[in-house]
């Protein structure tokens, strides 16, 4: 016979309800008591019935995920977390990619209602305040990113002012002076942030801020920093650095400043911003900014859960704003190995 919740809470040697916190994710549950009643969730095998619980909660079982690209590696690794955190909740996930315009934005979410998710997590590049009037109401919203809405809608993001400052700050410490960005998009809510942060690196070291070194990328693929990487390259006076507002624009920059003649990172250096896989992999290894996606994730799912329980209820549970972590991951595209292997001291 399959096992219970009571199977399982005796070998543990806790309560059903210990138990069922820790099989639908809630996070009150102390380490001890997670880790053996883990235990004993692998020894006796127990699968919880999602369609019986799903129906006891008044629940579809299903969350979506609206993404504009999967074939950008930030997104497609966020939606490899979001799914793990979702179902260790008992939901699955329903992605649809929209390309960032807004027909496809409004139709993922106006296709989407109560009878048929518990919730929705975005990352939004179009919506119109009035895209979310009506469906913010109907089932919990959670916006990953940023996007300039007037809508009382969750949030979870890093702060990419702070994280585009200390990425270009990095390049004025180690010397550069003529530190371009590519990246700016006027469509893009997280492009006008990391231009800001720019700026504000540049003033605090007492470099100019300078127009022609600032690259638009209506996309952020490869070949458009690539691109941007060439007219950089067509200036009197090229850059000695460079700022990319994703690490798709930064290994893109680096193939066309390679084929120009360039040593990254001798003639110039190179700093990405989403610490995708491929940016530990890339010769040369890509400095960049690492958000902490799976926090991004577990917050996104967590707040979902939060808004379909009891705090849905509750009109003064008030909207959140969360900020997640973040770090500067320094390879070989700003910091030569040779030069990371003295700080470092002989191997023990």
């Amino acid at each position: 016979m399959a096992a219970t919740l009571k199977d399982v809470a005796a070998l543990a040697g806790v309560s059903v309800k210990t138990v069922s916190n820790v099989v639908n994710g809630y996070g009150f549950v102390k380490p001890e008591n997670r880790r053996r009643v883990e235990e004993a969730l692998a020894t006796t095998g127990y699968r919880p019935h999602l369609g019986a619980r799903n129906l006891r909660r008044g629940r579809t079982g299903f969350i979506a995920l609206v993404l504009p690209e999967l074939s950008i590696p930030y997104f497609g690794e966020l939606a490899a977390l979001v799914i793990t955190a979702a179902q260790r909740r008992g939901w699955n996930v329903l992605i649809e990619q929209t390309q960032g315009t807004r027909d496809r934005e409004r139709s993922a979410l106006t296709a989407m209602g109560p009878h048929m998710i518990d919730g929705a997590i975005l990352s939004p590049q179009a919506l119109a305040t009035e895209d979310f009037a009506a469906f913010h109401r109907e089932v919990p919203l959670v916006m990953v990113g940023e996007h300039a809405v007037d809508v009382p809608i969750d949030h979870v993001a890093i702060d990419n002012v702070l994280a585009a400052r200390t990425a270009v700050g990095h390049l004025a410490g180690i010397g550069r002076r003529r530190i371009a960005a590519i990246g700016q998009n006027p469509h893009r809510g997280t492009a006008s942030l990391r231009l800001e942060g720019y700026r504000d690196a540049l003033t605090e070291a007492g470099l100019p801020l300078l127009d022609d070194l600032v690259v638009t990328a209506m996309e952020y693929h490869r070949h458009d920093g690539a691109e941007a990487m060439r007219h950089l390259l067509a200036r009197q006076e090229p850059p000695d650095a460079v700022f990319c507002f994703n690490d798709l624009l930064a290994i893109g920059a680096m193939r066309a400043a390679v084929e120009h003649g360039l040593r990254i990172p001798e003639d110039l250096a190179v700093v990405g911003f989403d610490n995708t896989e491929e940016s530990a992999y890339s010769i040369p290894s890509l400095t960049t900014i690492a958000p902490d996606k799976s926090a991004i994730a577990e917050a996104a799912v967590d707040l979902i859960s939060r808004r379909g329980t009891a705090a849905a209820e509750d009109a003064t549970f008030p909207v959140q704003d969360i900020q997640t972590p973040f770090t500067l991951k320094i390879r070989e595209s700003t910091v030569a190995r040779t030069t990371q292997l003295r700080r470092r001291g002989p191997e023990a």
